[in-house]
């Protein structure tokens, strides 16, 4: 052990470290989508397509390049929390927030089709966790799950449409003026600068919560759950914010349980790809309930009315916050 003043600097130092990967994951995500769905654009793909794809992949590729790293570091709990730590985010502290701020309008396809499937990719990964480990075989399982999903959402109703275009339209500046070669050069450059920033930011958030947790004397699960979970939800959590002041307030909340099921597919998917995981007891005792429990909340909430209103969404916060610190004392 060294000195105090040492030990202090060195904290310091990861936690500037975590903060850091933080924006840079942030940004990064933000560049690669934004570059993405321009290229898409100049493709000629459409829209809708870009919409249900680019972006709701975008809003989960912190979570997803965090377990990838925490895989290669061999920690499985930082990954298992940091995925269901952001779906509880996601519905607690995003939509129970924002809808603090202004009244949230769900469409009927969420209620109908999207929140029963977030529900059942949430019950259906008990069974994959139950013997202790993620391996190779779970992540395809998930992956193909992923793979019907967006096969599923690609029939929109038709009145959802207008408002998937107007949120790819944002990211694609004028859509129906000509691109030239600079344009097209600078977004092949977004998408190689929010690939860097994705990878530097994964690698600094996990060291930096790695050492955190061996400070705080807690296990990366619930570091994974509490700090990193905030984190890597900065994307829906402005997404959303940007959504509602936009009065397009079921993009909001479709956005969210599209980034639930996002997580827990193609984050656990592809990251049990690169390596086969352990999960601990806690996750399937205590984290996987809490975060069916508020999702099985968020259906009655979102059908009522269809809208989330003010003091749905301070219920939400208040479950979602009561649950982590439940968690984090009991672990």
């Amino acid at each position: 052990m060294g000195s105090p003043e040492a030990c202090m600097s060195l904290l310091a130092w990861h936690l500037v470290q975590l903060l850091g990967g933080f924006g840079a994951i942030y940004f990064g995500a933000e560049w690669l989508v934004r570059g993405s769905a321009r290229i898409a654009s100049t493709m000629g793909i459409s829209p809708v397509v870009v919409g249900l794809t680019l972006v709701a992949l975008g809003t989960s590729a912190p979570e997803l390049v965090v377990g990838i790293f925490a895989v290669l570091r061999d920690d499985g709990g930082l990954l298992m929390g940091n995925v269901l730590g952001s779906n509880l985010a996601n519905i607690g502290l995003i939509l129970g927030a924002t809808a603090l701020i202004t009244p949230l309008g769900v469409a009927d396809r969420v209620i109908t089709r999207d929140i029963p499937i977030m529900l059942l990719i949430t019950v259906f990964v008990f069974p994959l966790v139950l013997d202790g480990e993620v391996d190779w075989g779970d992540g395809v399982i998930l992956l193909a799950l992923l793979v019907l999903y967006i096969g599923f959402t690609f029939i929109p109703l038709g009145e959802e449409i207008s408002g998937i275009r107007d949120e790819v339209d944002s990211l694609t500046e004028d859509p129906d003026q000509p691109v030239s070669a600079r344009k097209s050069l600078g977004s092949v450059g977004l998408v190689a600068g929010g690939a860097l920033g994705l990878g530097a930011g994964g690698w600094a958030t996990v060291e930096g919560a790695r050492y955190l947790a061996e400070v705080l004397s807690a296990s990366t699960e619930v570091i994974g759950l509490t700090v990193v979970a905030v984190g890597t939800s900065l994307p829906e959590l402005v997404t959303s914010l940007v959504a509602a002041a936009r009065k397009q307030p079921d993009i909001a909340v479709g956005n969210i349980v599209g980034s639930n099921i996002f997580n827990l597919t193609a984050v656990i998917g592809a990251s049990a790809l690169v390596g086969n995981f352990p999960v601990g007891e806690s996750i399937l005792t205590l984290q996987l309930p809490s975060v069916l429990i508020l999702s099985l909340l968020l259906w009655p909430v979102a059908a009522s009315a269809r809208m989330v209103k003010r003091w749905e969404g301070l219920l939400l916060l208040i479950v979602a916050v009561a649950f982590a610190v439940w968690i984090s004392i009991v672990t």
